[in-house]
């Protein structure tokens, strides 16, 4: 094995780490551990609903500590194909929604409907819920609620702005989820997706308060430059409500169980035992993906010697061109055109912990010093790849992909940068 395959090897192994730290069926133990469900009321029922990439493993392991809940759904993406004996599994679209999120969403909000007082609602609630559940306010189509998430993630915004606009345009987002339970009180456990864990930007925050306010929705898309593109219907009712208060939402009880630096810690541990020297660099590598490669190719120059850096975070891509890729493989494929000249032997991988970047079947991108050759072998142009935004294809004129199939898990992003002597 030549040194440049025995990093790669490890990189891999690294992100695998990752992966396994953030284990659904773990996170909900611990949580359930940490924060324990309030006792059955005599006569009372309990509801178990999954939303998520997560969906599926969460609720497997919850019935495990809750056998005779009295209904069990998730939902969780078109691409997970886990089954869960005893329970409802719906699948639906993500990043952008469909008509099998809006049925699901129906599901999910007639089963709140029939929580009671003496009920129990118990959340679990991973990355993509956003987009797997669309319930438009009245007056606005999925189609147009579509369009808009289409919008915001063409925009270059990160998370936490996506998040605050869909919940102004959504029944069950921004803590709509908890004011449909009510009164049955929800207990909600967290795989957190978002950088700095903002409870709120989970999944869009459906058992937790808003991001913000109409009016900062307005402001956002306006900041965007994208306000005159979203649909009449939105901008409509974003006017209408800008200056109404909101009634206080329902008591919930929130519990982050799982996270991208847990993940990053797993990482340093197995980067101990690979006989590596780890660091992490930063739990928020974020912004947009020109600045991100930056932020790595700034580590490599000044970092020569033997030594594994680690990164978490999710960046962001402001769209140009019409091609095919996602954050992690731009990424990748920005760090590999602009290190030519670095004499050390390194690898750089970057993905997506949920196993899907951007609407492509790769997770991301493992690249090294032989990424760029390989490409112009194959009769490619980087630079003209870069500039269309497809990475994909750049990718995979290398053989540089990093697939994962899902993993049924999301804490946002990892990379991992190993140099050599």
């Amino acid at each position: 094995m030549t040194r440049i395959d025995d990093l790669r090897t490890k990189a891999r192994l690294l992100f695998d780490a990752a992966i396994t730290a953030a284990d659904p069926a773990r996170a909900v133990r611990r949580g359930l551990a940490q924060s324990s469900l309030p006792p059955q009321e005599p006569g009372g029922r309990t509801f178990l609903i999954a939303i998520g990439k997560a969906a599926p493993a969460m609720l497997a392991e919850a019935m495990k500590a809750i056998p005779d809940a009295d209904a069990a759904l998730a939902v969780t993406h078109h691409e997970n194909d886990t089954t869960v004996q005893g329970a409802e599994i719906l699948r639906a679209g993500h990043p952008i929604p469909d008509e099998a999120g809006a049925r699901a969403a129906q599901r999910v909000m007639e089963l709140l409907a029939q929580a009671g007082e003496d009920d129990r609602v118990v959340a679990l609630i991973s990355g993509g819920g956003s987009a797997l559940l669309p319930a438009p306010l009245p007056g606005v189509s999925l189609t147009e609620k579509a369009r808009l998430n289409d919008l915001l993630l063409s925009a270059g915004l990160d998370i936490v702005q996506v998040n605050l606009v869909r919940q102004q345009v959504s029944l069950l987002k921004g803590g709509g989820f908890v004011r449909l339970a009510a009164p049955a009180p929800v207990n909600a456990y967290l795989l957190s997706d978002v950088i700095g864990d903002d409870l709120r930007a989970i999944a869009s925050g459906p058992t937790v308060s808003p991001i913000g306010t109409a009016s900062e929705a307005i402001a956002t898309l306006k900041t965007a430059g994208i306000w005159s593109s979203v649909p009449a219907s939105i901008r409509r009712h974003l006017e209408t409500v800008q200056n109404q208060d909101l009634a206080p939402l329902p008591d919930a009880t929130n519990t982050l169980v799982g996270s991208n630096r847990l993940s990053l810690e797993a990482m340093e541990q197995e980067a101990h035992r690979l006989d590596l020297t780890p660091r992490i660099v930063t739990d928020a590598l974020t912004g947009d993906v020109q600045d991100a490669a930056r932020k790595v190719l700034s580590e490599l120059i000044a970092r020569p010697e033997p030594t594994a850096l680690l990164f978490g975070g999710e960046t962001t891509v402001k769209l140009t061109g019409t091609g095919r890729g996602g954050r992690n493989q731009e990424l990748a494929l920005r760090v590999a055109s602009q290190a030519p000249e670095i004499t050390a032997t390194w690898v750089f991988l970057s993905g997506g912990t949920d196993g899907r970047d951007g609407p492509t079947d790769a997770a991301g991108g493992l690249v090294d010093a032989g990424t760029l050759p390989r490409i112009k072998a194959a009769g490619q142009d980087v630079h003209r790849l870069l500039a269309n935004n497809d990475s994909y294809a750049a990718l995979a004129a290398a053989g540089d992909l990093l697939m994962t199939r899902a993993t049924g898990t999301n804490v946002a992003d990892v990379q991992v940068l190993l140099i050599a002597p």
